[in-house]
């Protein structure tokens, strides 16, 4: 789905003024359309798109075998089941999925593809947000305006992911690329290939080019933990052909929660115990005397950092098979004919793929002001993680680091949908979480120590250490506090008219 299916600019078009405005065409942007045409379907609504596509990541990464390392049943949408057999699905499968849920839904019409925002200022006195936007082709600025803001932008910058400055690189007669930017024309058949990293991205890159590739390298400072799942599920299988896709969606989906959560707990409850047996996982599916110790054992505990995840054991069946291996070692420098390591050893290349990272970006950078006072997302806390502190009539949708992103959009969609049909039950306008709490202390937004987040969450929102300034990285605790616990909160402060409330009154759940 592409920009053949975008609106042009109108001062007449009924979306230009809108009660919800929807930053980003990705996955969270496409569940909280879908969450308000069908808990709401009076309020009116767009979504802005940067891009002439929808998907965001989905839509943006080319490169070789990428894939969601996340379970779908889990990953995919509550509303919609996944119903084809991979559990662990290729990107392509994953952007028909959505494609075809955003026609389904009716939302291509409510779509402006090639608008990136620049901006988005609140008038307290107007109670609406005035956003503006820059078209692609023509450079021109849009201006849209809304009640309130949804910001489903992701967290990673879709123009430029992270490489480190190594030495030499404009000596390496060969081609370097970032993953991000994957040119499709590309032939690596029977080239010396070396990836640089050992995140998810190489572990997905690497088998699916060992296939063509003369050799594949990977080239890592350290190792990550790396866990083998099967690519098909047998009892979603099984049910799925006992049961209707609906039931059996559901059952699968309680399955795999609780397995990714039981295996998350594990891991901060008994480190010791989850290390060894995810290294004696890898351990069996490499030859005998592999140096497991050295290429697959990490310095951290598990889940410090998120778990790579290969379906059916690739990466271990490519290094076995002798089309891959392991180089554990650090860069001295970039040569003519490849990489110089500190060790003295050098690894010939072709091509060099520098799988080094993505760059973290704060809600696509998009400019926030409240009453002509600029907002600093460091400076603000998040409610519930999903609303900022000080600023009304905003909602966000940022994912789990520990399961599936999608889990956590699908809790956040509704909720925001609850929120709406109280303020609208009781006549409020806006909507504004206030921290009264000084005392309080605010640590960052994840507590993941991948180099990735380490560099990037200074800019992001803070949180809080109690009540519902916490960001729960626990599925259970937000289906208690977003989907079950009540709308009303001794810390959202509505107004009437542009008047404060001098009382909470409760309000009506779904």
């Amino acid at each position: 789905m592409t920009n053949k299916n975008a609106k042009t600019n109108s001062p007449s078009s009924p979306d230009d003024d809108v009660d919800v405005l929807i930053i980003g065409a990705g996955i969270s942007g496409i569940g909280a359309a879908v969450h308000l045409r069908s808990l709401r379907p009076g309020t009116t609504f767009a979504m802005l798109e940067s891009r002439d596509s929808i998907g965001g990541t989905w839509s943006l990464f080319k490169y070789p075998g990428v894939r969601s390392d996340s379970d779908m049943p889990t990953f995919g949408y509550g509303f919609r089941p996944w119903t084809r057999s991979k559990t662990i699905a290729e990107g392509h499968l994953i952007l028909d999925y959505l494609r075809q849920t955003v026609e389904e839904h009716g939302l291509t019409d409510r779509i402006r593809f090639g608008h990136r925002v620049l901006s988005a200022e609140f008038s307290s006195s107007k109670g609406r947000w005035s956003v503006t936007a820059r078209t692609s082709g023509s450079g021109q600025e849009a201006r849209f305006t809304a009640r309130f803001l949804f910001l489903g932008t992701g967290m990673y910058d879709h123009e430029a992911g992270f490489t480190p400055e190594f030495t030499g690189v404009g000596d390496f007669a060969g081609t370097v690329i970032h993953p991000q930017h994957w040119p499709q024309d590309l032939d690596y058949a029977g080239k010396h290939v070396v990836v640089i990293g050992s995140g998810a991205t190489a572990i997905t890159l690497i088998p699916s080019m060992a296939h063509t590739a003369g050799h594949v390298t990977m080239l890592q400072r350290s190792p990550s933990y790396v866990l083998s799942l099967p690519a098909e599920d047998s009892i979603a299988r099984t049910l799925s052909k006992v049961l209707n896709h609906q039931r059996a969606h559901r059952i699968v989906r309680r399955k795999n929660i609780a397995f990714t959560r039981g295996v998350f707990k594990a891991s901060r409850r008994a480190p010791k115990l989850m290390r060894r047996l995810l290294i004696s996982q890898v351990r069996r599916q490499l030859p005998r005397h592999y140096d497991v110790d050295t290429h697959f054992t990490p310095r951290y505990n598990p889940w410090d950092q998120r778990l790579c995840v290969v379906p059916d054991g690739d990466l271990f069946k490519a290094i076995s098979s002798g089309r891959a291996s392991v180089v554990t070692d650090r860069i001295d420098r970039f040569t003519k004919t490849g990489i110089l390591l500190t060790s003295g050893q050098e690894l010939a290349a072709d091509i060099i793929v520098t799988a080094t990272g993505l760059t973290m970006s704060p809600f696509g950078n998009v400019r926030l002001s409240v009453d002509g006072r600029g907002v600093e997302y460091a400076d603000t806390t998040a409610y519930k993680a999903m609303m900022l502190s000080g600023v009304p009539n905003l909602a966000f949708a940022l994912g789990y680091t520990n399961l599936s992103w999608t889990l956590k959009v699908d809790l956040v969609c509704e909720h925001f949908c609850r929120l709406l049909d109280h303020m609208d039950a009781h006549g409020y306008h806006t909507v504004a979480p206030i921290l009264d709490d000084h005392a309080m202390e605010r640590v960052p937004y994840m507590d993941l120590s991948s180099n990735y987040v380490k560099r990037g969450i200074k800019a992001f929102p803070r949180v809080g250490t109690r009540g519902p300034w916490t960001a729960e990285m626990a599925y259970e605790k937000d289906v208690e506090r977003l989907r079950q616990g009540p709308v009303e909160d001794s810390a959202l402060r509505f107004t009437v008219a542009g008047v404060p409330t001098a009382t909470s009154r409760p309000g009506r759940t779904r």
